[in-house]
């Protein structure tokens, strides 16, 4: 009866269009009011606050703070500026660029939307500009943009890492490869339909072009390595790698760059607090509603059913990604993480898939969700730079789609590929 109305409520109340955190909390409190459970409503709330009492939570804050101070510093249009410089004449090297300043700036942002909105606000105008469709310059910024939670660091990651009680720091090594892997694999997408649709090719290069700009995206560069270099050589936790890259990006946009001003902090602040508050408000609810469906033992429940149907570790692989892909279309990536994860993890030792490999998986999967319609979020921020409707980008967006539903499926039967680098360094 209380799974019953748990998932009931829910459903009804995304089907209505409410917040998936207000969702997930009305959902927990009806759950508890009218499932004829003797615990009081108010566990809803006490469970919300336990959730968000955790130091490694403490580094949301900082990377979104970090990735605005960027954004508004300077910092993301130097690493577009390296990135031509790499390109040169390459068939459709705007484009090309856009996947390559992405990757820059996910190794240090850590977040989806952050990276749309940095690289693509740059980008887009300057793809339509020079002659490339309006709805591909879109969806090429919205792609580029799944690789800020894959390359390290990455928000979702410090969510998993919390709810499965495993290393950050090496769910940040794990998820190395696999992004770098993607981000080829989007840049070849994008290479075959510059040769198909004639697109322009990016601007001449030379060695003294290339010098110079690397000279003035040193800085920008050098940021990822050390905050991941700081994690890794046990210098610093993940939540004190954030810190430093706050005081790290407000140093250098401010006394380097020069291109923010103490006065420009405050929106820049006031713009990061409402992406945090929006973030632990989901992780919260989503903590009520988590602790429901252990206590009506739906983790032991889904594990048998699909047990029952089969042993083979691949086939239930393919089940899992089936799952996630599915809740990536309708579900915010912290909720569905949140959500799934304890239910999964028992599933996933008793196959023998390592818990890492299962948080990249999940992270890589949610990723592929904002590309996907309904819930893309990066969709829905390249139309507002783009002015198109989501619809028009959504045609343009499939074969990157394609292209990424199937590295998640190479890597759920390749866990050798995610776990080489922490192997490597024996984490």
């Amino acid at each position: 009866m209380m799974s019953l109305l748990l998932f009931g409520t829910l459903l009804v109340l995304l089907v209505l269009n409410i917040p998936i955190g207000v969702a997930l909390g009305l959902s927990s409190i009806t759950a508890l009011v009218f499932g004829n459970m003797p615990t009081p409503p108010l566990v809803v709330a006490q469970r919300m606050f336990t959730a968000v009492d955790s130091f490694p939570f403490m580094a949301i804050p900082f990377f979104m703070l970090a990735g605005g101070l960027m954004e508004s510093g300077g910092i993301s249009r130097r690493l577009i500026s390296f990135a031509k410089a790499c390109v040169g004449t390459v068939p459709g090297g705007l484009g090309i660029i856009t996947i390559v300043a992405s990757a820059f700036f996910g190794a240090i942002s850590g977040s989806n939307p952050a990276t749309v909105a940095a690289i693509g606000g740059i980008m887009i105008p300057a793809m339509i500009k020079a002659g490339y469709p309006r709805d591909f310059a879109a969806a090429v910024a919205a792609a580029g943009g799944t690789l800020g939670v894959i390359i390290p660091p990455s928000i979702p990651m410090v969510t998993y890492g919390v709810v499965a009680s495993v290393s950050i720091g090496t769910l940040f090594m794990a998820g190395f490869i696999p992004g770098v892997i993607i981000a080829l694999c989007l840049i070849g997408v994008i290479y075959f339909y510059a040769l198909k649709l004639d697109l322009p090719k990016g601007e001449p290069t030379n060695l003294k072009l290339f010098v110079s700009s690397f000279k003035e995206a040193i800085l920008a560069l050098v940021m990822p390595i050390i905050i991941l270099g700081g994690i890794y050589g046990g210098v610093f936790t993940p939540t004190e790698a954030a810190a430093v890259a706050v005081v790290y990006s407000f140093i250098v946009s401010i006394f380097i760059y020069k291109e923010l001003t103490i006065k420009d902090l405050g929106p820049v602040i006031v713009k990061a607090g409402v992406s945090t508050s929006v973030v632990l408000f989901v992780i919260a609810t989503s903590a009520s509603f988590s602790w429901l469906i252990t206590s009506a033992q739906i983790p032991a429940k889904v594990t048998a059913a699909m047990m029952s149907l089969s042993t083979n570790a691949v086939v239930i692989t393919l089940l899992i990604n089936l799952i996630l892909l599915f809740l990536g279309t309708f579900l915010e990536t912290q909720a569905i993480i949140l959500l799934v994860a304890p239910i999964l993890l028992p599933l996933a030792v008793q196959l023998g898939i390592d818990p890492i490999v299962l948080g990249i998986i999940m992270v890589v999967n949610t990723s592929v969700g904002m590309i996907t319609p309904p819930m893309a979020v990066n969709l829905f921020v390249a139309c507002g730079i783009s002015n198109l409707k989501v619809e028009q980008i959504s045609r343009r967006i499939v074969p990157f789609l394609i292209i990424e539903i199937i590295l998640v499926l190479i890597l759920s039967n390749l866990p050798q590929i995610v776990m080489f680098l922490p192997n490597l360094l024996g984490k």
